[in-house]
């Protein structure tokens, strides 16, 4: 791999190089699997698609598995519509043997991204017998900072375009016909905190004890956020 050479004694390679070079380590080093959690809201599914695309691994979602599953008629696919049609979760060994199959994959040998999974000790203790998760990205951001970004979200219904009340105004001109999704309210929105916190809180630091949790400041830039990432995986 290049080095990086300066063009002129006491120059410092750029910004961007220094980037781009970061970013090949790390494809080239972080080998196994990366679990990726942060509050709803916090910008999970932006920081993932680059994570995706930086390391070449798949993202790996429960729910798009099951759907994939359900739809092909696989054992485990009817297994999970059966549990989901009765209106019950899908227990643990179903989304086990799930990923299981994903990770045989030929996509999937040097790992995957998992978004959503695993949310408790549980799952994160059944998932370390089928899979080498080796950095574990939790992107944080104060509840109150959640609470404004989603509060504040407004849909344009004719375009499906989302606005924000202070961060991305809509243009006057469409105002009038914009709309407040039914979830976006402080009392749903905190309770989603509570539980989302309930849930990961004793997960991270599960993870961090384990010396691979990687925690990142959700409140800058998406750029910023993103850059922080890259930095501090390839510490790892």
């Amino acid at each position: 791999m290049e080095l990086i050479r300066p063009s002129l004694v006491g120059t410092k390679p750029t910004l961007n190089r220094v980037c781009l070079i970061t970013e090949a380590l790390l494809r080239r080093n972080m080998n196994g699997s990366i679990v990726l959690f942060g509050p709803p809201g916090a910008g999970k599914g932006t920081q993932a698609n680059r994570i995706v695309n930086l390391t070449s691994k798949p993202q790996v979602s429960t729910g798009d598995m099951l759907r994939a599953a359900i739809s092909d008629g696989s054992n485990l696919g009817v297994e999970a519509k059966s549990f989901m049609e009765a209106g019950e979760l899908v227990p643990d060994d179903v989304i086990l043997g799930l990923i299981s199959e994903r990770l045989k994959m030929e996509d999937a040998k040097d790992g995957v991204l998992f978004d959503g999974f695993p949310r408790t000790i549980a799952q994160a203790e059944e998932l370390d017998k089928i899979a080498i998760v080796s950095a574990v990205v939790s992107i944080e951001v104060p509840d109150d900072s959640i609470v404004t970004r989603i509060v504040g979200r407004r849909m344009d219904p004719e375009t499906g375009e989302i606005f924000h009340v202070n961060f991305n105004p809509a243009p006057e001109t469409i105002i009038h016909r914009l709309i407040q999704r039914k979830d976006d309210n402080e009392i749903t929105v905190r309770n989603r905190l509570k539980a989302y916190h309930e849930q990961t809180s004793p997960l991270a630091l599960w993870y961090e004890e384990k010396g691979i949790l990687v925690k990142v400041n959700g409140e800058q830039s998406i750029e910023e956020v993103g850059d922080e990432i890259i930095s501090k995986l390839s510490e790892l």
